[in-house]
């Protein structure tokens, strides 16, 4: 195990993507086995040391940011265990780039759907807080993909969680390590939302013990193996980013893309996928006009009169493909007087292209918030699908009433957005966490969550006691003590 104490080495280690300040630690350790892992937690745990998992360090909520104590950092954890491509599973450690997984299932013809923006997070990091990404609209989060988990704990015991074997009972749910020793978890009574959520812990009566710790944000325990499900590779995309002259037209438009896309989902579904063809996107991502023009020197072919664009994707076969691209055109054609001015990819070549421009402007977004050296301060709020446009609104009037610059982009086909806010002084960042915060709670006003992929991390605890209540966050503690009893591991993440 490498032991790290130079100031120097620690800096890296004490910032996420986030840009939260005040990160602070004694050491790093970097296991080299999973043992060394263990061993790694105990070492904290007899010293009585705060522990923070440090995976990739894209996070956006602060999780990794340590608030003293010992970094305990997965990066030597990188070994692609196996992938099986009969039985379409995989294992791999939590130190593994996302972008490194992918491209290994992608080479034997496979698909591992999760899909980040960041590829550079580790998978850890990805389980640590239910990843999700534009695919998401069609294949779901992390979550369900993950089929098994290793885990230590902080007094050294191993659990190997696999889905479908263990089951709370009730609001019961009892654990039970390799060594035999049992932990018996209250589960805390709150309903979550029913639309992408990743904020706080997954409970819910009956429910699969591994659920509880994907989205734990490395305070229940540190994952040292990951057992995934894989896809076949569809044969072809057909992708296309359209242009419209009104916030109006992309409204309509998506709404009437995500209706036919879940009825094709729900008729395949009834008939076993031999139902007639029709659009079914597995990515609906939205660009306001602030986005567009910060692209816009990269991408000069963006019609100046542009209010919005959306990004999509569709999977196609030799058979389907005339079809499906008869229905986005018809489609289309109905919401927007750019249709020439439309994007359209058909081969891998010109579809990486499109995928670059999607990734274009979140990676500007985090290029100027480290240039203005500000928190980051983005919205991660997801409503029911009928409410979205009332967020939305909401969103632009509250900004614009404060005068505040800001760009919205993200995963309209699950009506989540990203608003980013760009503040330059103390005084527009007092107004801009005003600002966010009055969104939060009409996001919750609107049946929603504070945070649909990111996570709580430090910088939103106190968003998601507005979410559930001090009680419900009590519980949540409670439930943390029982396999931490110290309170060591990712202290100050969703806890104060």
């Amino acid at each position: 195990m490498l032991v790290k104490t130079d100031q120097d080495t620690l800096q890296s280690y004490l910032s996420d993507a986030s840009n939260m300040p005040g990160g602070s630690a004694d050491r790093i350790l970097i296991p080299e086995t999973q043992e060394e892992l263990r061993e790694a937690l105990l070492q904290c745990a007899s010293e009585g040391k705060a522990i923070t998992i440090a995976g990739g360090g894209t996070g956006l909520t602060g999780a990794r940011v340590p608030l003293g104590g010992t970094v305990i950092s997965t990066e030597r954890l990188n070994k692609i265990i196996s992938i099986d491509e009969a039985t379409l599973r995989a294992v791999v450690e939590p130190g593994v780039s996302l972008r490194d997984f992918q491209t290994a299932v992608e080479e034997r013809g496979l698909l591992y759907p999760p899909d980040p923006t960041e590829r550079a997070a580790a998978m850890g990091g990805t389980v640590a807080c239910n990843s999700s990404g534009a695919r998401t609209f069609k294949y779901g989060a992390t979550r369900a993909f993950i089929e098994r988990l290793r885990i230590f704990l902080p007094d050294g015991e191993e659990l190997q969680v696999r889905r479908g074997e263990t089951f709370a009972s009730g609001s019961t749910l009892t654990l039970r390590a390799v060594s035999g020793k049992t932990y018996t978890l209250a589960l805390p009574q709150i309903t979550m939302p029913a639309m992408k959520h990743a904020a706080g812990y997954f409970v819910k009566s009956g429910m699969d013990a591994i659920d509880l710790f994907i989205g734990s944000e490395g305070t229940l325990g540190a994952i040292a193996e990951i057992e995934v499900r894989l896809l076949r590779q569809p044969e072809r995309i057909v992708a296309g980013v359209i242009f419209f002259d009104s916030v109006d037209g992309v409204m309509n438009f998506v709404q009437e893309a995500r209706e036919a896309s879940l009825k094709t989902r729900a008729n395949a579904s009834a008939d076993g996928g031999t139902s007639e063809i029709g659009i079914d996107s597995r990515a609906l991502e939205y660009f306001d006009r602030f986005a567009l023009d910060f692209v816009r020197d990269e991408y000069p072919n963006i019609p100046q009169e542009a209010a919005a664009a959306v990004w999509f994707e569709q999977e196609v076969n030799d058979e389907t493909e005339g079809t499906l691209l008869e229905l986005w055109y018809e489609l289309i054609g109905k919401y927007t007087p750019f249709m020439d001015e439309a994007w359209f990819a058909i081969t891998e070549k010109d579809q990486e292209e499109l995928r670059e421009f999607r990734h274009a402007v979140p990676a500007k977004t985090y290029e100027r918030i480290r240039e203005l050296n500000q928190r980051k301060i983005g919205t991660d709020m997801a409503v029911p699908d009928a409410h979205f446009r009332t967020l939305y609104d909401f969103y632009t009037t509250e900004f614009t009433k404060e005068g505040l610059q800001y760009i919205i982009f993200g995963h309209i086909g699950n009506s989540h957005v990203h608003a980013n806010i760009f503040t330059s002084n103390a005084e527009e960042l007092d107004r801009a966490k005003a600002a966010y915060h009055r969104c939060v709670l009409k996001a919750l006003e609107l049946g929603g969550t504070i945070s649909a992929e990111h996570g709580v991390g430090k910088i939103k605890r106190d968003y998601l006691r507005d979410m559930y209540g001090a009680a419900a966050i009590e519980q949540f503690a409670v439930l943390k003590r029982v396999l931490d009893p110290a309170g060591l591991l990712g202290r100050g993440t969703m806890f104060a």
